[in-house]
């Protein structure tokens, strides 16, 4: 890893806090969030430690010029905290002793000794803290309050965060119960000279962003968020022409806490690079923090970026969401039923498009739209498996030209060349549909899904494949009678979708493993059209399952077909 200034290093937190260093939260970064949960788990793993190391995780710095030993935190801030609020519990107990005058002279060299360990010092004159550790601007005049007085804060005011400090403080208050200064030193000692860090140390925020790449890509889950939120804010503050007002930048941290706590961490990145993909040209989720560092330099920029996405971010949460009270808005229904099917089939390609299209269509050329890339999405995606990155080139030249204001209708979209180019024609969806395998065990509510849409253009229902169960016409476990009577691979022949129909829970288990001529009657008596269209056959061979997935292949044209007229 070349961008790093160092190879990364196992330290403890001990080592970590010492040797002149100091560490900050950049001004931007999140508050500090973890809670009675986080705490009960780290204080399980204290009380578990015997002489073995305890392993932390990965904590990233950025050096700051000018001193080798300042560093910003880029990820590992929860950790530090929390550390440092155990440690700062432990004091408590060390200062209570004092008070009770308790071996106090030596206490007080102890706590002293913690303090300058793993806090920092007080001024002699003001007894007002120089701390190691400097958290944002949000925490940071209560975590020097906890430090300097050694109680819980005042609970009048305080914010949630600074709340959670206080409580986390309080927690390991309680669970400190040492009865001697040297009891608690020996304590403090044995466990921060065991909690383990991988420490890696980066010299700019693009390299930071490189790490976190790599990293996730092996599996470590690293704050992604926090890396660029503190770039974007630190655009917005670098402004030469105006002061930035405090308040104004509250207003926007509390936007961005929104966005996070809507989408969550994990779908934050994909919920940018699709907002994203929407302005620029298509870039890949690697790269896609070099793309933004690189096209928003000026603060306006920044600014508008950030108020975009707490724009469009409600709107990706609904799209993953196909009951979000969004799509309950007038004229916007009927999209619901084409969400629930790219959410059971995981496609999100077209989320680009819709995303885009979401402010700048009306509500029923939002949901044409949305009908069009469905279809799209069933004979491309689900049936012919063509490749998902030319799909996002097209709908990435496609939203590009929503968001100009070139594009304004659904029609406008299907009749692109790009898209015409993309959706594959009546002959190549039917002649893959025709030989098309599903594993039923693994997909039975996909297939039910494809098979009752088809029922539903035959019956003209909108019946739901919920209310359908699965029938496999030659059983899915072959008895020896099946065997005996069935003309054709079993192994083969059993998950092609011609050998699948829809029946009710009851005609399902009537039907059991009898044999052809017994599930004909069933069939014949069934509402499903389908299943009555296999009543017509004499008899049920490899021959005709194939005769009839031909059948269902046309079926299937007409169910999810773009009329170009």
């Amino acid at each position: 890893m070349s961008f790093l200034t160092m190879e990364p290093s196992n330290q403890t937190f001990k080592a970590l806090m010492g040797n002149g260093v100091k560490y900050n939260v950049p001004r931007f970064q999140r508050d500090y969030s973890w809670d009675q949960e986080q705490w009960e788990d780290l204080w399980e793993d204290i009380e578990n430690l015997q002489e073995e190391e305890h392993y932390m995780g990965y904590i990233v710095l950025q050096r700051n010029e000018g001193d080798k030993n300042n560093f910003s935190i880029i990820d590992g801030q929860q950790r530090l905290i929390t550390l440092s609020l155990f440690v700062l519990a432990a004091m408590s107990g060390i200062q209570t002793l004092i008070k009770e005058n308790t071996d106090s002279e030596n206490n007080e060299i102890r706590l002293t000794g913690l303090r300058s360990d793993f806090i920092g010092t007080l001024s002699r004159t003001t007894l007002m803290p120089y701390n190691k550790l400097t958290l944002n601007r949000n925490n940071n005049v209560k975590f020097k309050t906890l430090t300097e007085d050694l109680a819980p804060l005042k609970r009048r005011n305080l914010t949630k965060t600074d709340k959670l400090m206080s409580n986390c403080f309080e927690f390991f208050c309680k669970k400190i119960t040492k009865k001697s200064g040297s009891d608690v030193v020996g304590f403090i000692e044995k466990i921060t000279d065991s909690m383990l860090f991988t420490k890696i140390i980066v010299d700019n925020n693009l390299n930071a962003y490189k790490v976190f790449e790599t990293l996730n890509a092996r599996g470590v889950q690293l704050s992604t968020p926090d890396l660029l939120k503190n770039y974007l804010f630190s655009q917005v503050a670098n402004n030469n022409q105006r002061t930035v007002d405090e308040s104004e930048l509250n207003d926007m941290d509390e936007k961005w806490s929104a966005i996070i706590a809507e989408l969550g961490e994990g779908n934050f990145t994909d919920f940018v690079r699709y907002y994203h993909n929407a302005h620029y040209p298509l870039v890949t989720k690697k790269k896609l923090f070099a793309h933004i560092r690189n096209n928003i330099q000026q603060p306006q920029e920044a600014t508008d970026y950030l108020k975009n996405l707490s724009k469009y971010s409600p709107v990706y949460a609904a799209l993953n969401n196909p009951e979000d009270e969004l799509w309950n808005e007038a004229g916007y229904p009927s999209v619901k039923s084409y969400l629930k099917a790219f959410k059971l089939f995981k496609i999100k390609q077209p989320f680009l498009l819709l995303l885009t299209a979401h402010n700048k269509f009306s509500a029923d050329e939002f949901v044409k739209l949305a009908q069009y890339l469905y279809i799209l999405s069933i004979r491309y995606n689900v049936i012919i498996h063509s490749s998902p990155n030319e799909q996002e080139k097209t709908y990435n030249t496609l939203a590009m030209k929503i968001s100009s204001g070139e594009l304004n209708r659904a029609s406008h979209i299907k009749n692109q060349p790009e898209f015409k180019n993309l959706y594959p024609d009546d002959q190549a969806f039917q002649s893959v549909f025709q030989y098309h395998t599903m594993p039923s065990r693994q997909s039975n509510k996909k297939i039910r899904f494809l098979l009752t849409e088809i029922e539903n253009k035959l019956a003209n229902t909108s019946s739901d494949y919920n209310t359908w169960t699965l029938e496999h016409i030659t059983p899915y476990h072959i008895t020896s009678e099946w065997a005996e009577y069935y003309q054709g691979q079993h192994q083969q022949d059993v998950d092609k979708l011609g050998n699948m129909t829809l029946l009710t829970q009851q005609e399902n288990k009537d039907c059991g493993t009898q044999l052809f001529d017994e599930k004909k009657n069933i069939y014949q008596k069934s509402n499903a059209k389908l299943s009555q269209k296999i009543s017509e056959y004499t008899e049920w061979s490899s021959e005709t399952l194939d005769r009839h997935q031909g059948w269902l292949a046309q079926q299937a044209v007409n169910t999810w077909s773009i009329n170009y007229g």
